[in-house]
């Protein structure tokens, strides 16, 4: 696997996030706290604050709102070089945070975004990708129409040519298409992939490959069992690692969590924590960030998966999408600094 500090290119769509302010609802919610997203920038900002320099590839429209977007990455140390303009709008993210036994909510407008028109040329990658290590996209990216899957192929192409490590988390949203067209349009792009991620779900709403004796929704996670699918999807796909988060849902804001990671012989599995959840929105995401910054640092798949499970638990207490530790705060919590004390 390539390694050095040469840079991270996350290809995505870009959204505004609505959120109703603290635990209300949608419904009854007069005001909502204005943010900016999108898995793959939150997945940058995450490489950027583990000293990653990351770049967005996306289109926003070229009016104010795609400013503001731009500006919001920007706050955060992510590269908008690449990130085009046009279209006729940004892509809406409602969201609500669920309490105990009422779960999060989340509702899409994204027909007809900026996005959806996106096109970038092999030679237009080929100078976004020069002097590049790593190529991220999520599954929800070539969910939006023909214009971003001929993209990311043309892109995904340009990467293996130049020799770059391509991840991509699986991501599946079934308001965006069916687990039918995920699996036809996702499994034409795995030949491109070195690493595979995807949460407890991804690998059977996807690609077909479920576990055995799991019922994630009633918090029962088998980790023996995913480590028989992760082995599957290494030998299936010829991928390096396959990565699998583990939530266990005990309640809406309460969580097991943990991962593992397969290389098709060995199975490493990282330490389980338990998460008072502020914002769940992003932890995938930031899973992600730490895996992808500790394979560029050179980190053995052991202490990668064990760093990207202990980021991404930090970021889950942190309102909004993107994961704002650092890597001592990450480092500290490895060591078993889990007390919450406050530091002075």
């Amino acid at each position: 696997m390539k390694s050095g500090n040469k840079g991270v290119v996350c290809f995505g769509e870009l959204m505004l996030r609505l959120q109703s302010p603290w635990y209300s609802k949608l419904v009854q919610a007069d005001d909502y706290e204005v943010m900016f997203t999108g898995a793959e920038a939150n997945v940058g900002v995450s490489c950027v604050n583990f000293g990653i320099p990351a770049y967005a590839v996306s289109m926003v429209p070229d009016h104010d709102i795609g400013q503001a977007c731009i500006n919001f990455l920007r706050r955060y140390g992510l590269n908008t070089d690449y990130i085009l303009r046009g279209g006729k709008r940004l892509g809406i993210l409602y969201t609500e945070t669920g309490y105990s036994q009422r779960p999060s909510k989340v509702i899409y407008d994204r027909q007809d975004s900026s996005f959806t028109e996106i096109s970038i040329s092999k030679d237009e990658w080929r100078e976004i990708l020069k002097d590049k290590c790593w190529f991220h996209f999520c599954g929800t990216a070539p969910a939006q129409g023909e214009n971003a899957i001929k993209t990311l192929r043309n892109g995904l192409e340009v990467a293996k040519d130049m020799d770059l490590t391509v991840s991509v988390d699986y991501n599946f949203r079934s308001k965006l298409w069916s687990k039918a067209k995920a699996n036809e349009i996702m499994s034409g792009l795995m030949e491109y992939v070195d690493i595979g991620i995807g949460n407890e779900e991804d690998c059977e709403a996807v690609f077909g490959i479920k576990a055995e004796n799991t019922d994630f929704e009633h918090g029962n996670v088998d980790s023996g069992s995913y480590s028989i699918v992760a082995r599957k999807m290494v030998q299936k796909f010829n991928l390096k690692y396959q990565a699998i988060t583990l939530r266990e849902s005990i309640s809406a804001d309460r969580n097991g969590w943990s991962a593992i990671i397969h290389d098709g012989e060995n199975c490493y599995s990282s330490k389980r924590y338990e998460i008072n959840l502020v914002d769940r929105i992003g932890g995938g995401d930031s899973f992600s960030g730490g895996l992808i910054s500790s394979f560029i640092k050179g980190r053995s798949p052991s202490d990668a998966i064990e760093f990207a499970v202990a980021a991404s638990c930090l970021k889950q207490t942190i309102p909004g999408d993107f994961n704002l530790v650092g890597e001592k705060d990450v480092l500290s919590l490895m060591g078993g600094n889990a007390s919450g004390r406050v530091q002075r």
